[in-house]
């Protein structure tokens, strides 16, 4: 069916429905990654999105069982420009067209995603609607549902509401789910850890109740800044115990420390950017989803120091702290999809947990 993608300033892309056929409103993204559009489609990070892939053949090896972040997709609407509808691959349950349509999501074929791409990095991020051919009746009403659109604190939407547990031999750790990827979890698991889940809405005192040995903290969706619950939590727990951040962990423990976090012009969001580890002057390629910052200039530098830097456009990629056992992070160590030249860092957490414990 004949679809359109209504852009708040008045741009129309026309294109083809697949999925779902119906009307979705949400903020228009793009995604710069070749590989992984079901990672994409169930990262909890893209939580009130409309994910554009910038790479033109999408759904070429369909869908698994495997590669989810979370149980169910989580962006709000998808676009291609080509949609492979005879995927091939030995892991490959269901086309992506069925896949979305089985967990009522929208997608739109047939754009010139280029274009789309290049009026997002030109004038930054936009709200949007992917809409069918007999639902547009009145545009200037649509654009008027478009700019109304909003989303407050997602964190809550996609958090988990009760304590998970997974068993390990190692150390116990205690993960906030702010929006996290299953890749995380997976990691620890990895590395023998025990890991018990925690909602974004629990308290200090109930995730330091089972005195774990480390607190990591969850990528996520939405503004930072929204998160003042999860913030005051962060303040509590810094100290406490070894604690390791990720995306939108990195960015509320900056909040928690007093710095300031401002919006990027388009985000960035793919797994191919270069980030630099000064500490040991390498540069790495990294998989990233994010649309907000850490203003440097804010930074506190008695207590913070920058320890990554993105090789891109010069932003801040990660922060340790002198005054606590604590480093974040603003890129996806864990990946998927993306490389895993920044695993490391998950051993680089074990070995902090490791020298709080000799120095007891």
């Amino acid at each position: 069916m004949k679809a359109f993608l209504l852009l708040e300033d008045g741009t129309i892309f026309e294109g083809n429905s697949f999925g779902m056929e119906g009307k979705v409103v949400g903020e228009v993204v793009f995604n710069t990654g070749m590989t992984g559009y079901q990672e994409v489609l169930t990262d909890p990070s893209y939580c009130g999105q409309i994910v554009c892939m910038t790479y033109p053949l999408i759904g070429n090896y369909g869908v698994n069982i495997d590669d989810i972040e979370s149980l169910k997709p989580q962006v709000k609407g998808f676009i291609v420009r080509e949609l492979c509808k005879t995927p091939s691959n030995w892991r490959s349950i269901e086309t992506l067209n069925e896949y979305l349509k089985r967990n009522e999501i929208t997608g739109l074929e047939g754009i010139d995603t280029r274009a789309l791409t290049r009026i997002l990095r030109d004038n930054g991020t936009m709200k949007g609607t992917i809409i069918t051919a007999e639902q547009l009746e009145n545009i200037q009403e649509e654009l008027s549902n478009v700019n109304s659109y909003t989303i407050n604190n997602p964190v809550l939407q996609v958090t988990t509401k009760e304590i998970k547990h997974y068993k390990g031999e190692g150390y116990k750790i205690a993960l906030m789910d702010y929006g996290l990827k299953q890749n995380i979890v997976r990691s620890l698991l990895n590395r023998d850890c025990e890991v018990y889940i925690f909602p974004a809405t629990a308290t200090a005192e109930e995730v330091l109740k089972i005195e774990p040995d480390g607190i990591m903290l969850s990528n996520g969706p939405g503004d930072p800044k929204d998160c003042q619950f999860q913030i005051e939590t962060i303040k509590k727990l810094i100290g406490k115990k070894p604690m390791f951040g990720i995306c939108l962990g990195h960015q509320l423990t900056a909040l928690a420390n007093g710095a300031n976090t401002v919006k990027l012009k388009y985000g960035h969001r793919g797994c191919n950017h270069p980030v630099k580890d000064i500490a040991k002057d390498l540069t790495y390629i990294t998989s990233q989803n994010h649309g907000y910052t850490i203003v440097e200039e804010s930074l506190d530098r008695e207590t913070m120091t920058v320890s990554h830097i993105n090789m891109n456009d010069g932003t801040i990629e990660g922060i340790k702290y002198k005054n606590a056992p604590l480093f974040t992070v603003q890129f996806h160590p864990e990946a998927s999809p993306g490389p895993g030249d920044t695993a490391y860092l998950f051993d680089e957490f074990i070995k902090m947990i490791d020298y709080s414990k000799s120095s007891i």
